[in-house]
């Protein structure tokens, strides 16, 4: 059983002093009512203050579930922090209609242009109110490079980025995080349909184990694959390799 408590303290003691650090007023958040920007809201009103943090929903008219944005509103009702709903829809229509090449059947070049997007207007309120933009990326999407170069990616600082994510689970219950956010479906939001283990092609539970002990454990690959369907091990060391580049800073020559 991990220490729930403590892992809190070490978080918001992160955040407060990050925050400190850049001499900045607060944090700007973008919620998505997903579990991993619900849990990174709750940690920053903890370690700054309500009053401290914006919540941006950004929604695309078609695509965001009602659900997740009644979700994201729950999460700024309970929390009592400021927050600002901005449909992206005519921002994405505007690279549609600007650029000649633009394919709307590529699901991937589109769900990272609105995560592009969405990175823009969390700096545009960002240094508006001279704020630091609070990433909600867990330990699990960021060793596979789960998400999305300069977009969601795109972030300050990383508070929940040393927790997997069942661990993320966990801790949202011992926060008080409402369970129905806790326990749907994984999804970014990016086309209808996409979850993020139909992307990642493993469940999260097996994912966190694997990466444990390939990462945490430095057990051989072999080993693991006592344990484990061989290809699903083999599937995400391939995304760690394939995707080392977003974990770093661009190489120069």
């Amino acid at each position: 059983m991990r220490n729930y408590p403590a892992i809190k303290e070490t978080i918001t003691t992160f955040i407060r002093q990050k925050v400190h650090e850049s001499a900045s007023n607060g944090a700007v958040i973008g919620l998505s009512g997903g579990i991993d920007s619900s849990l990174t809201a709750y940690l920053a009103v903890e370690a700054l203050g309500a009053d401290k943090v914006l919540g941006l929903l950004l929604p695309e008219k078609g695509i965001s579930s009602e659900q997740d944005i009644d979700d994201a509103m729950e999460v700024v009702r309970l929390l009592g922090i400021e927050h600002k709903t901005i449909d992206i829809s005519k921002v994405l229509n505007s690279f549609s209609s600007t650029l000649p090449e633009f394919d709307k059947n590529n699901l991937l070049a589109g769900g990272n242009l609105k995560a592009r997007t969405r990175m823009c207007i969390l700096y545009y309120h960002a240094n508006l109110m001279r704020r630091m933009v609070v990433g909600t990326g867990n330990k699990t999407e960021l060793l596979l490079g789960y998400f999305t170069k300069y977009g969601d990616g795109g972030v300050d600082i990383e508070p929940i980025g040393g927790l997997y994510k069942t661990q993320v689970r966990a801790l949202s219950r011992q926060m008080g995080v409402p369970a129905r956010i806790i326990d749907k479906t994984p999804t970014a939001g990016l086309w209808p349909g996409q979850t993020d283990e139909g992307e990642l092609g493993v469940t999260y539970e097996n994912a966190d184990k694997i990466l444990a002990m390939l990462v945490d454990e430095k057990k051989e690959t072999s080993d693991v694959k006592k344990v484990f369907p061989a290809e699903q091990v083999d599937r995400l060391i391939a995304l760690m390799n394939a995707n080392k580049h977003k974990r770093q800073v661009a190489p120069s020559s």
